[in-house]
């Protein structure tokens, strides 16, 4: 009884290395269950955006070679309805190969193979495993291989993640943009090397913020179009061996139709295949706002510190208690989350680089590790640019008298007075201010000479946050 049980759990598949036994319920397939052997590093599957991309460039795969009458309508339409229930959502368990695998990816291609051929052989009244119904590599895999498919589904996937990314910048642009009019009134103290500075407005100060974001953007975006150069077609090594020299282009057809995307056909299919520059280009511009969104983000902290003993020129909507043992503190929690995303992309971005490098002659074996970083990485830079946009940014408010008080208090408003009296005059009272305590403004109306309005006219904070001589 135990022995039938344990054979009702499992069926053997076959491929070029011999029988193994596969989970009776699997859709994947022997080579799939030899990674799941060889390769149990980490315990991360495929990102769904690059199991997605890798669907449809099968699902493109079957309608093109149906159309070319290389495969069997009857098959080719099976192949394809499988495909179409995995984009739906149907069967995402099944994808289960470790990020950590066989260089350029195999395993991951061959386990998307597996499981649309033995589904595709259900679908046609046959059973899981039947090769001779539906084979993974003479049928799902026709005219194909890992070094063509992998890249263009990495391409795929980023040219699907990277647009969130862009929108959730321009939106937090927004948000600060409207933040910058609304407090455009504030006075403020600037600060440089983190001490006192000239005044300038708070609106002034968001406004840079919001074009510092759309800078960005703008960046990723521009690093965009040359993903969209697909190789798909050049097979093993860019000469499309094994592939009808109709395939390439009806493949780009049908890929921009599945998604929308601008998509071409790669002017040299070598380089589409030996260089993975276009996903450095979005990770690096990736990188870019990682930067610029630390940089911000440890603004709003450093601004919003306080209560009492901190900057506190900017009121953060409180999201959470602060502290497991400090009653009542609140903490600028996402600012401090949106810090984290931002170090794990910068480091998530050295990794692509390094192996970007790592390509050899005619492929790059380290495209599973390109494809995951880069996937996650624009996955989680978008969900953090929302959250802190939805939950912090949009919630700042202003403590106007706190900003007048510093721009008041400055010490260097003396900077105005310097084209009247001289730097070395206004630096003696920058020096008796700090020694004493007391306010610029009183110090010059006392020994400046001007006289007490022209020193509090030249000195006024709101004056100074503009072009020109004060």
């Amino acid at each position: 009884m135990k022995r039938k049980a344990r054979a009702a759990r499992t069926r053997l598949e076959r491929d070029t290395m011999g029988e193994l036994a596969v989970p009776a319920d699997a859709l994947y397939g022997a080579q799939t269950a030899r990674a799941l052997e060889n390769f149990p590093i980490s315990g991360l599957r495929p990102h769904p955006a690059f199991v997605d991309a890798t669907v449809r460039v099968k699902l493109a795969a079957a309608r093109v070679n149906g159309r070319l009458r290389l495969l069997p309508a009857r098959k080719a339409k099976a192949i394809a309805a499988a495909a179409e229930e995995v984009l739906a959502g149907r069967w995402r368990d099944q994808f289960v190969v470790d990020v950590y695998q066989a260089g350029a990816g195999t395993s991951h291609h061959m386990n998307v193979n597996e499981v649309l051929a033995n589904r595709a052989c259900e679908l046609l009244g046959g059973r899981r495993g039947d090769a001779k119904l539906v084979h993974p590599n003479d049928d799902v895999n026709l005219g194909q291989s890992t070094n063509d498919v992998v890249p263009t589904a990495m391409r795929l996937a980023a040219l699907e993640l990277a647009p969130p990314v862009v929108e959730a910048l321009q939106g937090l642009a927004d948000t600060f943009q409207q933040k910058a009019e609304d407090w455009d009134g504030i006075v403020k103290s600037g600060r440089t090397h983190l001490n006192d500075a000239t005044p300038i407005r708070l609106g002034q100060e968001v406004s840079g913020w919001a074009a510092a974001l759309r800078a960005a953007a703008a960046r990723l975006l521009n690093a965009l179009p040359e993903a969209g150069a697909l190789g798909i077609g050049g097979t093993a090594v860019g000469t499309g061996l094994n592939a009808d020299p109709r395939y390439p282009a009806l493949m780009v057809e049908e890929l921009s139709k599945l998604t929308g995307a601008p998509l071409v056909l790669a002017p040299n299919p070598f380089y589409a295949m030996q260089s993975l520059a276009p996903f450095v280009a979005i990770s690096g511009a990736l990188r870019g706002s990682a930067v610029e969104l630390l940089r911000l983000g440890g603004d709003v902290r450093l601004l919003g510190s306080g209560p009492n003993t901190g900057l506190g020129e900017l009121r953060l909507p409180p999201v959470q208690p602060g502290s497991s043992i400090m009653p009542g503190k609140v903490n600028p929690s996402m600012a401090e989350m949106l810090a984290m995303v931002s170090y794990q992309v910068i480091g998530l971005d050295a990794a692509v680089a390094a192996a970007a490098s790592g390509g050899q002659l005619e492929l790059n074996v380290m495209m599973p590790l390109v494809a995951f970083d880069l996937c996650h990485a624009l996955g989680i830079t978008a969900a953090a640019v929302r959250a802190f946009d939805e939950r912090c940014a949009q919630g700042l408010e202003a403590d106007e008298a706190r900003c007048r008080h510093y721009a008041e208090r400055t010490v260097s408003l003396a900077t105005a007075l310097a084209p009247r009296i001289g730097y070395a005059a206004a630096a003696e009272i920058v020096k008796a201010s700090v020694r004493t305590g007391r306010s610029i403004v009183d110090l010059a109306e006392e020994g400046s000479g001007l006289g007490a309005a022209e020193a509090r006219r030249i000195l006024d904070p709101a004056k100074l946050t503009r072009p020109g001589r004060a």
